[in-house]
């Protein structure tokens, strides 16, 4: 077994892999071919019956999203108090992600004859996703040191957006180009087959790749066996982190507003290829799903600035008021996307997106890292932290869906959630305030 020190760049880069095996499912699956593919098939109505009740596409899309992530939620502190107890942290993210990866290939069988297996596969993929990235999320503290922590953190969205726009060409290049991968029929038909392939392609990406950081990460084994009592350590941990924060106001304080911003982010990005495919004027069918190509690999590029250059303003000008900056710039963009009808619009849009989204979450991240005390259990102040971002991320999900459910438009929804980037910077800059007087 490898053991590498705290610190090590190979360690660094062997954790920081993990975001470029796996970000390909946030990206092909979350954000590009599959909206594309779920949109195509509602070519002929947005509204289905499923459950004996009648949804609205996007609505049934956000309502799955929102169960998926309060199954999280709910299993992030168990699944986590059982891996600090017992010391197998790297056996669960290895579990959910091959959970996520296969039923990311599971997506290959969705259609609308097959609607419940097919929200069931795009069901578990999230869950598979999110359980890897919450113990992915908390060994940053346990492979980088304080000085290093925002460099490795933009490492890891960095390698995740290179990664997955590479996969994402070879998709988007089957999709556009089918016979030139010897899949038949009409045009149409190869798309949509071509699109089905690039799900199997993500799972059999996320399996491979993952197996870098699972060689160097460290096992944390211990010798505690695993009792009843332990399955609700992770919430009596939750507990206790909240009772520590009454000790560390600021901390406290950075966490509440975290939730809020948070939940805004997640929820924006979640829906954005939703908004594209349904909201925007695109002309034919085929322009728009060039269009909505284009506009995610716009977003995936500069994401990669965009995570270096927050990286470097944080260092100079500090973490916060660069965190208070980039919620006044989402709050300009939600209100830009509520005007948004044109392709060049959605376009411009996308860049703002791209150059905001990866710095925030990097950024968020890495400053979250920085307020908690130091501790050998990092894992159960991650889940606190996880465990606020999904619970925000299913109360988001839930709000937009209805939303757009009862409106039957998702730009209200968007227009909504400019009042929760408003409060996030407000918060933020109480917090700001306290620490500079």
């Amino acid at each position: 077994m490898l053991h590498l020190q705290k610190g090590s760049n190979t360690l660094i880069r062997a954790w920081a892999s993990y975001d470029w095996a796996n970000s390909v499912y946030f990206l092909v699956i979350t954000s590009t071919i599959f909206p594309i593919y779920y949109g195509s098939l509602f070519a002929d109505s947005l509204y289905i019956e499923i459950f004996g009740q009648t949804f609205k596409n996007t609505a049934l899309i956000s309502y799955t999203t929102a169960a998926a992530f309060a199954v999280v939620a709910i299993l992030s502190p168990i699944l986590c108090g059982i891996a600090d107890y017992v010391g197998n942290k790297k056996s669960f993210m290895k579990f959910y992600t091959y959970v996520g990866a296969l039923s990311c290939v599971g997506l290959y069988w969705f259609n609308l004859d097959n609607i419940y297996f097919g929200l069931i596969c795009y069901f578990f993929g999230s869950v598979g996703a999110w359980l890897s990235w919450v113990f992915y999320n908390s060994y940053l503290p346990d492979i980088a040191h304080p000085e290093q922590m925002d460099k490795a953190s933009a490492l890891g969205y960095s390698l995740g957006y290179v990664g997955s726009v590479l996969l994402l060409v070879v998709n988007l290049s089957m999709v556009l180009n089918p016979s030139l991968y010897g899949i038949e029929g009409t045009a149409s038909e190869a798309s949509v087959k071509a699109m089905k392939y690039s799900f199997i392609s993500v799972g059999i990406w996320w399996i491979a790749f993952s197996q870098i950081a699972f060689r160097f990460l460290p096992k944390n084994i211990s010798k505690n066996p695993l009792t009843k009592k332990v399955i609700f350590n992770g919430y009596r941990e939750l507990r206790a982190v909240w009772k520590t924060f009454s000790n560390h106001p600021i901390l406290k304080s950075y966490i509440g507003a975290f939730f809020v911003f948070s939940m805004a982010v997640q929820t924006v990005m979640l829906i954005a290829a939703y908004f594209g495919e349904q909201e925007i004027n695109w002309g034919s069918s085929s322009e728009k799903q060039t269009g909505l190509i284009v506009s995610i690999t716009i977003i995936q590029l500069i994401a990669i600035v965009g995570a270096n250059i927050t990286a470097r303003c944080s260092k100079r000008f500090g973490n916060l008021p660069v965190l208070i900056t980039l919620n006044f710039i989402w709050v300009s963009i939600c209100l830009y996307a509520f005007f948004v009808r044109s392709p060049i619009q959605f376009y411009i849009a996308a860049g703002f997106v791209g150059l905001s989204m990866g710095g925030i979450q990097s950024l968020a991240r890495s400053t979250y890292s920085k307020f908690i005390p130091k501790t050998d259990d990092t894992t159960s102040f991650f889940s606190f932290y996880s465990t606020s971002q999904m619970t925000g991320i299913v109360i988001g999900m839930l709000l937009f869906g209805t939303i757009d459910q009862v409106t039957g438009s998702m730009r209200n929804s968007v227009l909504f959630f400019l009042s929760f980037f408003l409060i996030g910077a407000f918060l933020l800059i109480r917090i700001y305030r306290r620490m500079t007087n």
